[in-house]
């Protein structure tokens, strides 16, 4: 069982432990966040917290049973009745159902708590395993595109099933 929690400022530490611990798990599937990232994480924490009151993205950490974050799944430029969804989880949690619970659970969460109709999202070729979870959660592939230098899978979930 998870449960998703909106991001709050106390979540910091605990976040950027979580990015640290995964990056070289991330960077595998997608583009590495680079080093200033995570030096300048206490400022782009406060900027996400500053997005998420202006109500344009709606950020959410991702808790186990055990309450051990090991998961993240935003809502991102929210606007005209939709929003892109992201997420990733912990090498230690994969496999294990997590993100497709996580991102039915942002769904529920973007229907009916955030009013959104539809939600877009995005993944590389090269990850199989997110191109998974969306199909799981009811997300139709739209086209291909490059994501930088990758080739990447554009999706689309329609929400009004679940408002």
């Amino acid at each position: 069982m998870i449960t998703l929690e909106p991001l709050h400022p106390d979540h910091a530490e605990d976040l950027l432990d979580f990015e640290r611990a995964n990056r070289a798990h991330f960077a595998r599937s997608i583009p590495d966040r680079g080093d200033d990232y995570f030096t300048g994480f206490a400022d782009r924490h406060a900027a996400l917290l500053a997005e998420q009151a202006a109500g344009t993205c709606r950020f959410h950490v991702v808790r186990d049973a055990a309450g051990e974050l090991v998961g993240r799944v935003n809502l991102v430029d929210l606007a005209d009745g939709g929003a892109e969804i992201g997420y990733r989880v912990a090498e230690s949690a994969a496999g294990r159902g997590v993100a497709t619970a996580a991102v039915a659970e942002a769904c529920r969460l973007a229907a009916t708590a955030y009013g959104l109709r539809f939600l877009t999202a995005v993944t590389t070729r090269d990850n199989p395993a997110s191109q998974a979870v969306l199909a799981r959660n009811g997300f139709a592939f739209r086209h291909e595109f490059l994501l930088g230098d990758r080739p990447a899978l554009a999706y689309r979930r329609d929400l009004t099933d679940l408002g």
